[in-house]
C-alpha cells in the first residue's frame, strides 16, 4: 500500500489520531512496537490560525516516528486551508483532514464528523485544501452522521475525486459515538467499489490481532487505524504483525516488559511536556498497562491519584518487583464486547 509517494508494505498498522494521547511520547513507543503511519493529535485550524500555544504545540514532530500525518480539524474553508499551508511548514508527510470526531463541542460546530451533515461544504474544503499544499492529503470520516445517512459509499467517491491519495473510515456514525460495535460492511463496500481507486483503512473495534485478521479477509482494506486499544497498549501493533506474518499468537508482555515500556513512555512525556500535564495524560496508559494484575485496586488508586513523579516510579517498581515475568491474561475485548 502507498500514500502518495510512500510505500507502508501490505496491510500497514496506522495509530489514530487521539487527543491528548496520541504525543510525541506515545507515538515513540507506538513507532518501537510496529507501529507503520503515525498522526498527530487533532488540531484545532482556528487556534492554529490564531497562533494558539497549544494548536502550535501539537505540530512537534520527529524523524524517529515518521512517516507522520498532522491531523486538521475546523469548519470553515479559508481558516483550514491557512491552517493546511501553516502545518505544512511542519513538514509532515501528509496532511489529514477530520471528518470524523464526534465530539459535541467540536461535531456541533460543523467541524469533525459535524460535516456529514453538509457534504458539499466537505467536499468543496477538502478540494481547497488538496490544491493548496503540495503534500499529499488524506481524510478521516465516519459511515455518515446517523443511521438515516449512513452515506459514504458516494461520500468517499467525492472525496476521491477532489484528489486526496487515502480515505481512513471508521464504522460508527456520529450519532454512535463509540458505542456499539462497528459496522465493517459498509467500509468493505466503499473498498470494493469499483470507482474506488485510492487506499482504504478500516477503524473501529481492532483490540487484536484476531480482529485485525478478521477484517482485513472479510472487507478487503489495504490498511488498518487501531485507537483506544492501543492506549496504554501499545504492543497491539507488535502482535498483529507478528499474527498476521506468522500466524502466531504472541503472549501477553511480561510485567518486566510493560514496566520497562511504562518508565519509557512516562520519561519521554516528562520531556514533551510539563510535568503535572505530562502526569495527567499518563494516567489513561498507566491504568492499562498493568491491567489484569490480581489484587491490583489499591496500587492502581495509588498510581492514578499521586503527582509526585518519583512516587509514580516507585510504585512501578513496586509492581516490577512483586509480578516479574507475570503475564497477565485479558479475557475480554477492551471495549467490553
Amino acid at each position: 500500500m502507498n500514500i502518495g509517494n510512500i510505500s507502508l508494505g501490505e496491510h500497514p498498522l496506522f495509530l489514530a489520531p487521539m487527543e491528548d494521547i496520541t504525543d510525541p511520547s506515545f507515538r515513540r513507543i507506538c513507532k518501537m512496537n510496529g507501529a507503520d503511519f503515525m498522526f498527530t493529535e487533532f488540531i484545532s485550524s482556528d487556534g492554529l490560525i490564531r497562533e494558539g500555544q497549544k494548536s502550535v504545540k501539537k505540530l512537534d514532530i520527529y524523524d524517529a516516528e515518521r512517516p507522520i500525518g498532522i491531523q486538521l480539524y475546523g469548519h470553515l474553508i479559508d481558516p483550514m486551508t491557512e491552517a493546511a499551508l501553516i502545518a505544512e511548514e511542519a513538514k509532515p508527510d501528509t496532511i489529514d483532514i477530520n471528518f470524523g470526531c464526534p465530539m459535541k463541542k467540536i461535531a456541533n460546530r460543523g467541524a469533525g464528523a459535524g460535516m456529514l451533515r453538509n457534504v458539499p461544504l466537505m467536499i468543496e474544503m477538502t478540494a481547497a485544501i488538496v490544491k493548496a499544499v503540495k503534500l499529499p492529503v488524506t481524510v478521516k470520516t465516519r459511515l455518515g452522521w446517523d443511521d438515516d445517512s449512513r452515506n459514504i459509499v458516494e461520500v468517499a467517491e467525492r472525496l476521491q475525486d477532489t484528489g486526496i491519495v487515502a480515505i481512513t473510515i471508521h464504522g460508527r456514525t456520529r450519532v454512535q459515538l463509540y458505542k456499539g460495535r462497528a459496522d465493517w460492511t459498509l467500509i468493505g463496500a466503499v473498498k470494493n467499489n469499483p470507482r474506488m481507486k485510492i487506499p482504504v483503512i478500516g477503524n473501529g473495534d481492532i483490540d487484536g490481532p484476531l480482529k485485525a485478521k478478521e477484517m482485513l479477509e472479510n472487507y478487503g482494506v489495504d490498511g488498518i487505524m487501531i485507537g483506544r486499544a492501543s492506549v496504554g497498549r501499545p504492543w497491539i501493533f507488535r502482535d498483529i504483525k507478528h499474527y498476521l506474518d506468522t500466524g502466531e499468537i504472541l503472549p501477553e508482555p511480561t510485567i518486566n516488559e510493560k514496566t520497562d515500556l511504562a518508565l519509557l513512555h512516562l520519561e519521554k512525556s516528562l520531556e514533551y511536556k510539563d510535568g503535572p500535564r505530562a502526569i495527567y495524560e499518563m494516567r489513561r496508559h498507566l491504568s492499562n498497562y498493568f491491567k489484569g494484575l490480581p489484587h491490583f485496586k489499591e496500587t492502581r488508586l495509588r498510581l492514578l491519584t499521586t503527582l509526585d513523579v518519583n512516587e509514580i516510579k516507585s510504585i512501578i517498581d513496586e509492581i516490577r518487583k512483586k509480578w516479574g515475568d507475570f503475564r497477565t491474561e485479558e479475557k475480554t475485548s477492551v471495549y467490553g464486547i
